[in-house]
């Protein structure tokens, strides 16, 4: 007799197989049978080696028989298919997944910016488009490693095909919540995904940047200018957090000791947690600097306002990317602050 959907493992595959990538791909292979699908190089490691997961608190998980492949084919016959690549491939992944997915097959964008999940259900209007969202970072830190920097627990729209993949993820030890406003939930994780372009150019440890004030100075500059952008496009991003986000900036700029008080739990991360965008200058790849600050920029002009501290950071990040990762200046909190727009 078949197996009833109950008593059947999920098939989950894995489109994009980077860091976020394999880190939800090898949780997830506690209680599912998951396809990692990616980059030759990366997939050839795993394969050799297994995926070695490590993240707070010396949380350390070996993951061995994952099934690696480099042809989006590979998802056929997959009851989900997590879409974790950068959001300048999202309608590219689109239409290379479209020839192999199932009737029943569910489609999850676990990816950063606000428009991914609308460009995979416009290129795939046959099929169930799910947003998540992870608020965490995830860096690789080996061929076949990667590491979860901070917690907090992943968001997944409610709705049809939503609760066996929440199943499958929190019997696999991930942390998630259903979600009926992850457009709101999408907002707010912009915000605080803002920082992602002054963490990558300072260099450091996130712990040790949000720790300074002139970095986070920074930061609050640029979310001022995305909230008012939500306040003119009639977007109220949800609070995921102790702080509101409408009064984020003005903690940001407290002085240390104050934000200490205030919001110790963003200094609660790993020592060596770094943004995935610090990732991608040192290895010498595209950020995703457009879906970030560049969504900010956009939405701004679109209802008339301007966004320049966020306009900034752009261009200073693709001063980066266009050097050898090795000849990235490290900015101090103080000189990348100058280089803003005073605040108006």
């Amino acid at each position: 007799m078949p197996a009833t959907p109950a008593q059947r493992r999920l098939r989950i595959a894995v489109f994009g197989a980077g860091s976020i990538g394999c880190h939800l791909g090898g949780m997830l292979a506690a209680t599912a049978d998951v396809t990692l699908i990616g980059r030759p190089a990366a997939m050839a490691a795993i394969d050799a080696a297994g995926l070695t997961l490590t993240g707070p608190g010396g949380a350390r998980r070996e993951v061995r028989g994952l099934t690696v492949a480099t042809d989006p084919a590979a998802v056929a016959g997959a009851d989900h298919v997590l879409v974790t690549v950068k959001s300048a491939d999202t309608a590219t992944a689109a239409r290379e997944l479209a020839p192999h997915l199932g009737p029943d097959t569910v489609v999850v964008s676990f990816q950063n910016g606000l428009r991914n999940t609308r460009a995979l259900a416009a290129a795939l209007p046959a099929h169930r488009v799910l947003a998540g969202m992870v608020p965490y970072n995830v860096v690789r830190t080996g061929p076949a490693a990667v590491h979860q920097g901070s917690g907090g627990s992943l968001m997944l729209a409610a709705g049809e095909g939503a609760a066996a993949l929440a199943g499958a993820a929190r019997a696999s030890g991930l942390r998630l919540d259903l979600r009926p406003d992850m457009p709101a939930v999408q907002a707010a994780k912009l915000l605080l995904n803002l920082n992602n372009a002054v963490n990558a150019l300072s260099g450091l440890p996130l712990r040790e940047q949000v720790g300074q004030r002139a970095f986070r100075r920074c930061v609050a500059r640029c979310q001022r200018e995305a909230l008012a952008a939500f306040r003119a496009a009639g977007v109220a991003p949800a609070r995921l957090g102790p702080v509101p986000p409408g009064l984020m900036p003005w903690v940001l700029g407290l002085p240390d000791a104050l934000f200490q008080r205030l919001a110790g739990a963003s200094l609660r991360i790993d020592a060596t947690a770094r943004s995935s965008m610090w990732e991608d200058l040192q290895r010498g790849r595209p950020t995703e600097i457009d879906s970030l600050q560049g969504e900010i920029v956009a939405l701004a002009e679109r209802h008339g306002l301007t966004a320049p501290a966020n306009a900034r950071l752009i261009t200073l990040v693709r001063r980066a990317e266009a050097a050898a990762p090795a000849a990235t200046p490290a900015w101090t909190g103080p000189a990348l602050l100058a280089q803003l727009p005073p605040a108006r």
